[in-house]
């Protein structure tokens, strides 16, 4: 059946989005991409089915070196690490705090007493353990690790949209260079 099938009409997937999503993230930063048109393409590119729509994004954009969309891609290797991190660093400060409180009242009471943030330590590191487990089987860390480049990028289009606005008010024109009527 796919035999058939013509490449604009075949599914996409979230890498193709994901290397779409690259390919604009660089052709807003060499300036062929203004930000209103990079956020509009970017929401297209992941909306898009096909690589057909997918294809549409890019086809007045020349080709661009692949190094440049290797920046939106986290390095393999430190992506799980981060989201483990990330997944358990509430849970270590909660049971040193409860340990160290705990250990404070058994030198007050002169005994040890009853080791009671095993109630906070047990059921909370039960549901981190399984969230590990689930999200290390399904790919989460590098789906993680893909969001935060992608929120990453989008920060870093803002930031430049921010400073060209403010050159532009330098320049005392809230127009870009070349704008027709304007002179450039």
């Amino acid at each position: 059946m796919l035999d058939g099938m013509r490449r604009d009409e075949m599914r996409a997937a979230d890498a193709d989005r994901q290397q779409v999503a690259a390919r604009l993230r660089a052709a807003l930063d060499e300036g062929r991409l203004d930000l209103g048109e990079y956020d509009e393409r970017l929401q297209q590119a992941y909306a898009a089915k096909t690589y057909g729509e997918l294809d549409l994004l890019l086809t007045d954009l020349p080709d661009v070196p692949a190094q440049a969309g290797a920046a939106v891609v986290p390095a393999q290797g430190h992506e799980t690490r981060r989201w483990l991190l990330g997944l358990w660093s509430g849970w270590v400060p909660a049971v040193a705090v409860t340990t160290a409180v705990w250990g404070a009242t058994s030198l007050a009471e002169g005994y040890a007493v009853y080791y009671w943030p095993v109630w906070v330590a047990a059921p909370w590191g039960a549901v981190l353990l399984w969230q590990t487990v689930a999200g290390l089987a399904s790919g989460e860390p590098r789906r993680h690790a893909e969001q935060q480049a992608e929120e990453r990028a989008k920060a870093q289009a803002k930031e430049h949209a921010r400073q060209l606005k403010r050159e532009r008010r330098a320049l005392g024109t809230d127009e870009a260079p070349g704008t027709p009527g304007r002179p450039g």
